[in-house]
């Protein structure tokens, strides 16, 4: 019928009152290509008959989805003084949908001049003027458009289905497979495109989408089916139903199938209105399988179309009820998603967004008031963008949009939010720098993190974190003593690891405190030796029950009297150092050894010079043999300030 009504019309005198029909009932498409040749055949002269034909076809080409037309055509209206300044509103939602945002700020603006509390002008120059630094810093999702799902026609309103959401549900106006193409096809005067049907994809055991397949099954009928969505137990489906009546326009309905071995049975008309006018569509069951949400441009709303929801009593629903203000506007609502009981996803044009219909996020706190969230770029576009499915808790699925397709056809596209990991990850080793296999690392953060972490055997460790939380480190190991660290991980959205490195002091043998210098020949510290003692302090906070003893050396230069009253003297200098750093007094020893302890050669000093070998003690005698050079070397060893650990247990008894 609807091809043979094509034909009609193209074969005889078109009149106005024609395309004024179609536009009536919806079939946009039709009523664009009866105005666009009555404009043609129109004089130039007739201006206002021009003005009017020319908005009118832009309006049937605005809701066609035919941008670059409708776009013509309004600046056709414009040139030809269209009467209602709404043609200004419309240039403007036209120039946003097509990503041109100053010349859709010029249209906005002049619009509001006239209708300054227009909500719609309002919020699409809002948009407009966000959406270039959205564009220009667009979140961490990544979108990815899924060319193994799309054809070279349209398809929209993915639904992921199955517990391990491995099905996802679409519909499409595509040819399927096999389908006799010599057959003549039949399209619909809204969209001129085919019917939309389901269609169903699958995962294979590698988790890999296979190719999309027609359902067979009876929900899929010679008219359109679209916008699935599922209860939790995967028995159910509500669906958007659209039939035409030979006798007179239909509108877009919900319906209802069931599954019975394992097929779809045919659907019905799920009664929450009794009427067969008002519009209702784009059904989404909430998770418990409680609320029915759905579209409708019923009586008494927001303006466009607005989102509903009902309660849901086995095949009984209850009334209506408008989600308000906060979610609706003039403009159009659609496509919702129900992900939890607070959190509503929904597509709108009426919200500031960046062009066409943005996804948007809706939470729901405590007093039941609804927060809005534009999800930005890059879920967002200028074109249209909508019908969102989320796989489970995972910030990932698939969402439908018409971007960069100059046919203005939908498809599908995927999304993730790539996780952010944070990671501290180092080695625990001793003061010379071998690792500690049997080392612990203890983390406690604010975020609540308890965890005690053994060492592998070459003294590695690794922990994953938490952005923005502060934590306390503390590493350990039998016969050492410990050493904590304060970490503060980064607020930003990005990958990261932390690298900490422990160096744990024994407590069974002297150890040398670098980088302590005096003056020559006297006991003052200077300035460079700060860091080193500031360790030493770090040090004794972390070990609280603990007790030293300072030991000064000095080379085998000079008598034996003078150079142990020199290290007396230095042992000293750093003894009261600490005490003025915080550390109690009878806590510290001073001692001076002069000359008579020479050091004792470990591992790591054998390594570093190779006249050298482990056990080796740098007596005058051993020195001696020594070339100068060396001997230089071995006296600048002997010069050192050690700390040995005396007792464990200060203040414990």
């Amino acid at each position: 019928m609807l091809l043979a009504s094509g034909s009609f019309y193209s074969c005889k005198s078109v009149k106005l009152s024609d395309a004024e029909e179609r536009q009536s009932i919806g079939e946009y498409h039709e009523a664009a290509a009866i105005y666009r040749k009555i404009y043609t055949k129109t004089p130039a002269d007739k201006r206002d008959l021009r003005g009017y034909i020319a908005f009118r076809m832009a309006e049937c080409n605005r809701l066609a989805n035919s941008t670059p037309r409708a776009v013509s055509a309004y600046m056709n209206a414009l040139r030809y003084n269209y009467p209602d300044t709404i043609v200004s509103l419309r240039l403007g939602q036209m120039y946003q949908k097509s990503g041109q945002y100053s010349e859709a700020v010029k249209h906005y603006n002049t619009y509001l001049e006239s209708v300054p509390n227009s909500i719609l002008g309002q919020n699409g120059l809002t948009g407009s003027l966000l959406a270039p630094d959205w564009r220009k810093n667009p979140t961490r999702y990544q979108v990815r458009r899924v060319d193994k799902f799309n054809s070279r026609r349209g398809e929209f309103s993915p639904m992921l289905y199955g517990t391990k959401y491995d099905q996802l549900y679409f519909a499409s106006c595509r040819a399927p497979r096999g389908a006799n193409k010599d057959k003549e096809e039949i399209i619909s005067g809204i969209t001129g495109q085919r019917n939309n049907d389901l269609y169903l994809v699958k995962q294979n055991e590698r988790g890999e989408w296979l190719a999309p397949v027609l359902i067979e099954d009876e929900v899929n009928t010679e008219f359109d089916e679209g916008t699935p969505s599922f209860t939790r137990d995967g028995n159910t489906m509500y669906y958007t139903y659209c039939a035409r009546d030979p006798e007179g326009p239909r509108t877009s309905e919900i319906y209802v199938s069931n599954r019975s071995s394992a097929k779809w049975g045919k659907g019905s008309r799920a009664a929450i209105v009794k009427d067969s006018v008002t519009a209702l569509g784009h059904p989404a069951i909430s998770p418990d399988g409680k609320y029915l949400y759905f579209v409708s441009d019923a009586v008494g709303g927001y303006g466009g179309k607005d989102i509903f929801r009902c309660r849901v009593f086995g095949n009984e629903y209850g009334p209506m009820e408008n989600l308000g203000p906060e979610i609706n506007t003039p403009g159009d609502e659609m496509f919702p998603y129900v992900r939890d009981s607070v959190t509503l996803y929904f597509a709108s044009n009426g919200h500031p967004g960046m062009g066409g219909l943005d996804l948007f996020k809706a939470t729901q706190d405590a007093s039941g008031k609804w927060h809005v969230e534009n999800m930005k770029a890059p879920i967002n576009s200028a074109a249209d963008d909508f019908g969102i499915t989320f796989a489970g808790d995972k910030e990932q699925g698939f969402f439908s949009s018409n971007r960069n397709d100059a046919r203005g056809l939908d498809h599908i596209y995927s999304f993730e939010m790539p996780l952010i990991t944070v990671f501290i990850e180092g080695f625990v080793s001793d003061v010379d720098d071998y690792p500690i296999e049997d080392a612990t690392v203890r983390i406690v953060g604010r975020d609540g993190l308890n965890e005690k972490v053994l060492c592998k055997k070459d003294g590695s460790y690794r922990v994953e974190l938490e952005r923005d939380i502060s934590y306390v480190m503390m590493a350990s190991a039998r016969g050492y003593l410990n050493q904590n660290f304060e970490l503060r991980t980064g607020p930003e959205e990005k990958n990261e690891t932390y690298v900490v490195d422990f160096f744990l002091t024994p407590i069974t043998r002297p150890v040398v405190v670098e980088n302590i210098f005096y003056d020559f020949d006297k006991a003052t510290l200077r300035p460079e030796s700060k860091e080193g003692l500031d360790q030493m302090i770090k040090m004794l906070n972390d070990n609280p029950n603990v007790t030293i003893e300072l030991g000064a050396h000095t080379d085998r230069k000079g008598s034996l009297e003078y150079n142990e009253r020199l290290a007396q003297r230095r042992a000293q200098s750093v003894v009261d150092y600490l005490i003025q750093g915080g550390i109690e007094t009878d806590r510290l020893e001073a001692k001076g050894y002069g000359k008579e302890v020479p050091k004792t050669i470990n591992k790591k000093m054998a390594e570093l010079y190779d006249f050298l070998e482990e056990g080796d003690v740098l007596t005058e005698e051993f020195i001696e043999q020594l070339t100068p050079e060396q001997q230089e070397i071995a006296d600048q060893i002997n010069r050192r300030t050690e700390f040995k650990v005396l007792r464990t247990n200060y203040n414990l008894f």
